[in-house]
């Protein structure tokens, strides 16, 4: 067996320290959330390692902890923060009680998985001593310190820091130079102790007073404590490399003086549009997700095993919905091969293959490369490698694999009704007695309602549509229709984002109909990647094509479905780029009509002096600081409603699609109208035909969530329009011209542009 080592930047054989035995320290989960699915691809390379490392005959011990302290990076404790404290605060529960919750969900995912349970699960809240005890050993060693009750680590004093991930000190994240209060010796030292602060629910007594451990401190004391001073595998994600790898090395060496973990494995990211998937950027999936779009859980298993485990992989559902039907007819050919056996393999015929299989797997796991062995087995002629053979070969691989072939698809949410299996009795009764049209017509009324009815050897059985399968998803905001240059069709183009937000959509769109009367106007829509029944909400509608209105109206629907969220703007780009209006309407599902608002947004935006309208204006002085303004002329309109010309896209453009959350993109937008020489102009009337509700998004999220989402969108605004000082209401009098962006008043002319 030959593994990619991070540490060398090269394959090594893996060789163990005793004779047989190979032992594995994976980085496990923080408990304070689910974990998405780019996690359960770190595990799962990790489980096709141990399967790997078994199927070569080692021995194997695997560990893997449980971080039920806090997501303790040294920058969010140089803060004091603490994400599972904090999802307690959010929750109403106990840390206890979030770390016990979350914890019980990964392991149920990791079953779900088939990810073979570690033969230990270290609790970081057990093993307080351990840690403590590797603190003061630091101590002795010269390689630590203490300010005020904190310890940390001194990395000036190990000589090999940055020999994993290839930092060198002036190459650190900027987070990890954070020194505030000038404690430490250099910026770049991180914490293995931290003092609590009065009043915090996690903390322990030690030797430098009560506290908590550093996040680094945890894997290298329970790691050492279950595996040894010297063992030989650790696997994580690159993104564990550093600071966490990095340090948790020279926690370790430091102490021991000598090599630690011998071979440093990591996977690489799971991506959605090029980005890493995360919690912060809105394009997390969980694997309930998956299962509420009828997937089983072992087609995210399958689609993991087709790209390598060093490759960036780029999620979609419809890869997603391949892999899915690929693992379906792997298994049918497995489960028809088994009962096709009716004399013992030959071992001679199996032998090529079962090489090429552990070739491909001891290759730095090659999983795609074995599943290519598995498929060419299958569909080689009969006279090469019987059905017996084949039966014998799929089980040792699916051992190694994880697919479960000769299972039965398993998916919690797909038990049909049981009107629905009597239906299917009487379809039985009906082909057995010919009459086919009967038949026919109970299959489709079985399809329309998310089955799919599939006549077998084995008798009829009825097997969930996977949601959405039967929908023209797009993967990209420009992948939809692309209606700006074409010629008006409606007066009026409503645009509306749906993401898991049914209750909301149906109550916006209600009000939509209810005051539409007697204008010209089209509904469009996109669903942003939902994973609940907003999507059989949308398909019912789109098949439909429109809407009624209470006093008989058609109101022509159209709905656009994203494979993924495309994140805020691109799903705004999208329905913009659909819709046929003279005017378009951007209009929060929040928002519910409560009387009509055409015409006040008709006279003012029929002005063409007016770039974009709206009843919520803001004001600002500085760029930083923005008010609520009721005076027509304001600096931009709020994105709750914010409607404009059409025609006027030529001239300003789409939304910049790094604005994956909503907030400051519609500010950032405004400019470009601004800048384009048009009004941003706040009807303050309009608020009286309109209910603000909740937004569902924005109370979704943690105070600390919130402000990092801000923060990641003014940075974007600040960016570009850090010099529109000029464009602002504040500097609009005529008599001065600002003549570009090197005139003297822009930032005090602290540089130029």
């Amino acid at each position: 067996m030959h593994i990619f080592n991070t540490y060398s930047r090269q394959k090594e054989q893996v060789e163990p320290l005793q004779p047989g035995l190979v032992r594995i320290y994976s980085c496990g989960p923080t408990v304070y959330r689910y974990i998405h699915i780019g996690n359960l691809r770190t595990f799962a390379m990790a489980d096709w390692l141990r399967r790997a490392l078994i199927n070569e005959g080692f021995e194997v011990r695997h560990i893997k902890n449980i971080t039920d302290v806090g997501h303790m990076r040294q920058e969010r404790l140089d803060q004091g923060e603490d994400k599972l404290v904090a999802q307690a605060r959010k929750e109403g529960r106990s840390s206890v009680e979030i770390a016990a919750f979350y914890t019980a969900a990964f392991l149920s995912d990791e079953r779900k998985l088939n990810i073979l349970p570690a033969d230990v699960f270290p609790r970081a809240t057990q093993h307080i001593p351990e840690m403590i005890a590797m603190i003061q050993a630091l101590q002795g060693c010269g390689l630590a310190y203490v300010v005020g009750g904190n310890v940390y680590y001194d990395v000036k004093q190990f000589g090999p820091y940055g020999a994993l991930s290839g930092n060198q000190f002036e190459g650190m994240l900027a987070g990890e130079h954070a020194n505030p209060d000038g404690a430490k010796h250099n910026g770049e030292d991180f914490p293995l102790w931290k003092a609590a602060e009065p009043g915090r629910e996690m903390a322990w007594d030690s030797p430098w007073g009560r506290g908590f451990p550093g996040w680094h401190i945890e894997c290298s004391a329970m790691a050492t404590h279950y595996l040894g001073d010297e063992f030989e595998i650790h696997t994580g994600g690159v993104d564990n490399i550093f600071p966490h790898h990095e340090n948790e090395i020279a926690q370790s060496e430091g102490v021991t003086g000598h090599p630690w973990a011998r071979y440093w494995v990591h996977a690489q990211h799971l991506l959605t549009d090029g980005l890493k998937m995360a919690k912060s950027t809105g394009n997390d999936y969980t694997l309930d997700d998956i299962l509420a779009r009828g997937f089983e859980p072992l087609a995210l298993r399958y689609l993991f095993a087709t790209t390598h485990y060093r490759s960036r992989l780029n999620f979609t559902f419809t890869a997603l919905r391949a892999a899915q039907v690929a693992l379906r007819r792997l298994r049918g050919i497995a489960q028809q091969r088994a009962s096709s056996v009716s004399v013992p393999p030959g071992a001679s015929r199996m032998e090529v293959w079962r090489s090429a299989f552990a070739t491909a797997m001891a290759d730095d796991l090659n999983v795609p490369r074995a599943l290519a062995v598995v498929w060419r087995m299958v569909w080689s002629p009969a006279a090469t490698i019987g059905y017996a053979e084949q039966h014998a070969l799929l089980t040792e691989w699916d051992a190694v694999l994880g697919l479960d072939l000769y299972a039965t698809e398993t998916n919690p949410q797909a038990e049909p009704a049981p009107e629905l299996a009597a239906r299917l009795t009487q379809r039985t009764r009906a082909r057995a007695d010919r009459q086919y049209v009967e038949a026919d017509a109970i299959r489709s009324e079985i399809r329309a309602s998310g089955y799919d009815v599939q006549d077998t050897v084995d008798g009829t059985k009825l097997r969930r549509q996977l949601r959405g399968s039967t929908l023209s998803l797009i993967t990209r905001s420009d992948a939809g229709p692309n209606r700006i240059h074409e010629p008006d069709r409606y007066r009026w183009s409503i645009n509306l984002i749906a993401r898991n937000s049914r209750s909301d959509l149906q109550r916006c769109l209600s009000s939509i109909a209810r005051y539409a009367g007697d204008q010209k106007l089209q509904v469009v829509i996109i669903d942003n990647g939902s994973t609940d029944d907003t999507v059989d909400v949308l398909q019912s509608l789109a098949q439909v094509g429109h809407m009624v209105t209470p006093f008989g109206g058609v109101l022509p629907v159209e709905v656009l479905f994203a494979d993924h969220n495309l994140g805020y703007a691109g799903g705004r780009n999208a329905t913009i780029r659909a819709s046929s209006g003279h005017f378009v309407v951007l209009l929060d599902t929040s928002m519910e009509l409560v009387d009509p608002i055409w015409e006040a947004l008709a006279t003012v935006l029929d002005d063409p002096a007016v770039g974009v309208a709206g009843p919520y204006g803001l004001r600002t002085s500085d760029l930083r600081e923005f008010s609520e303004a009721n005076e027509p002329d304001v600096d931009a309109v709020e994105g709750y409603l914010l409607a404009f010309r059409r025609a006027n896209l030529q001239d300003v453009g789409l939304i910049d699609e790094k604005f994956r959350f909503y907030r400051l993109a519609d500010i950032y937008w405004s400019f470009f109208f601004k800048a384009a020489g048009l009004r941003a102009v706040a009807i303050p009337t309009l608020d009286k035909a309109l209910t603000k509700h909740p937004h569902r998004e924005w109370y979704s999220l943690t105070e600390e969530e919130q402000r990092t989402k801000s923060k990641k969108n003014y940075d974007l605004f600040r960016d570009r329009w850090h010099h529109g000082e000029s464009l602002l209401i504040d500097n609009a009098a005529h008599t001065v011209h600002w003549s570009d962006h090197d005139d003297p008043r822009h930032l005090a002319a602290t540089h130029t542009h």
